[in-house]
C-alpha cells in the first residue's frame, strides 16, 4: 500500500492514538505506587485502553490510508515507554523482585538494545521491520504487565499467574531481540555511506 500523507501527520486519529498512549503511562505507573485495590483495578483500566489503542491506532492508519513515518516510529516507542514505565512503577511497588527481577531486565534491556539498534540501521537508510513475533512479544508483554498490576486486587494465587506471564513475555522478547540482532549484524561490518 502507498502512502498518502495527511493534510497534518502529527494530528490524524491513528497518531494521536499512539500519543495517548505515551502519556498513558505516568498516571498508570502513579496508580501502581498508591495503596488500595481501586487503584489497581483503575490501573488495569487504563492498561486495557492503552493496549487497545496499540492496536486500533495500526488498524486505523491502514483503514484509512494514514501510515506515516511518524506513526511506524511512534508506535514501537509507546509500546516500549508503557511497558518499561510501568515495569519500573511494579518493581518499585514491590510487586515485581527477587527473581522477577530477571524478566524484568531482558525485557528493558532488550527494549533499549533494539531501539539502539533500529537508529543505528537508519544510518544505512534501512529500516527494522516489526515481525509477527515481534507482535506476539507486545501483546504479551502488555498483557502480563497488566496482570502483574492487577493481581494484588485479584488475591493469593494471582501473584503467580503473572509471575509466569511476565518470565513467558521476558522469553519471547529475548528471541525477538537475537532475530532482530542478527538481522543487523550483516549491516555493521559495513562503513557507512555519507
Amino acid at each position: 500500500m502507498t502512502e498518502r500523507p495527511a493534510a497534518n501527520p502529527l494530528l490524524t486519529l491513528p497518531n494521536l492514538l499512539t500519543f495517548f498512549r505515551i502519556v498513558l503511562a505516568v498516571p498508570i505507573a502513579v496508580l501502581v505506587l498508591l495503596p488500595g485495590d481501586w487503584a489497581r483495578w483503575l490501573a488495569f483500566a487504563a492498561m486495557a485502553v492503552a493496549s487497545l489503542t496499540d492496536w486500533a491506532d495500526g488498524y486505523l492508519a491502514r483503514k484509512h490510508a494514514q501510515v506515516s513515518p511518524l506513526g511506524r516510529l511512534l508506535d514501537p516507542i509507546a509500546d516500549k515507554l508503557l511497558v518499561a514505565v510501568v515495569l519500573v512503577a511494579l518493581v518499585a511497588a514491590r510487586d515485581l523482585g527477587g527473581w522477577e527481577l530477571i524478566p524484568v531486565i531482558a525485557i528493558l534491556g532488550r527494549e533499549i538494545l533494539i531501539s539502539g539498534l533500529r537508529e543505528y540501521m537508519m544510518e544505512y537508510g534501512e529500516t527494522v521491520a516489526v515481525t509477527k513475533l515481534a507482535k506476539w512479544k507486545t501483546t504479551l508483554q502488555l498483557a502480563a504487565v497488566a496482570l502483574t498490576v492487577l493481581a494484588p486486587a485479584l488475591g493469593s494465587g494471582w501473584g503467580w499467574a503473572a509471575g509466569v506471564l511476565v518470565w513467558s513475555a521476558a522469553i519471547l522478547t529475548v528471541i525477538t531481540g537475537w532475530d532482530y540482532t542478527k538481522g543487523a549484524l550483516s549491516h555493521m561490518a559495513r562503513p557507512v555511506e555519507r
